[in-house]
């Protein structure tokens, strides 16, 4: 029997969709890898070939490419083709705004920052 009733049936009643759910948590694993992150940290400021992305990360530019489909898959990122060079950036900027939450995250525990008032809107389908 739970504690709070109303509590839990809100909470029962803002959950998400499987489907929904599944994909949260397929982006938040693409983003879980350091050498992912690297390369999606880069692309929120710049648009990169493989090669340079290689350079800023340091990593081969197999591990790029690599970890770019994977990104790609997710639909993280982005290509455009410009003559023989393929250049990549974030897919949109939820992605930005993904890093930019977790780095004030980050920042508030690091800094032993008090929690501030936010309100996450409920997904509507």
């Amino acid at each position: 029997m739970p504690i709070d009733t109303e509590a839990v049936e809100a909470a029962r009643g803002h959950a998400l969709a499987e489907p929904h759910l599944l994909m949260i948590v397929e982006t938040f694993q693409a983003l879980a890898d350091p050498t992912r992150a690297r390369i999606l940290y880069a692309l929120i400021s710049h648009t990169l070939c493989v090669r340079d992305l290689a350079l800023v990360v340091g990593v081969s530019e197999s591990a790029v490419s690599h970890h770019l489909r994977f990104l790609r898959d997710r639909r993280l990122v982005k290509s455009r083709r410009a003559g023989t060079t393929i250049y990549y950036s974030v897919d949109d900027q939820h992605v930005a705004a993904l890093f930019r939450e977790a780095d004030h995250h980050v920042d508030h525990v690091r800094r032993g920052l008090p929690d501030h008032p936010y309100t996450i809107s409920p997904h509507q389908d």
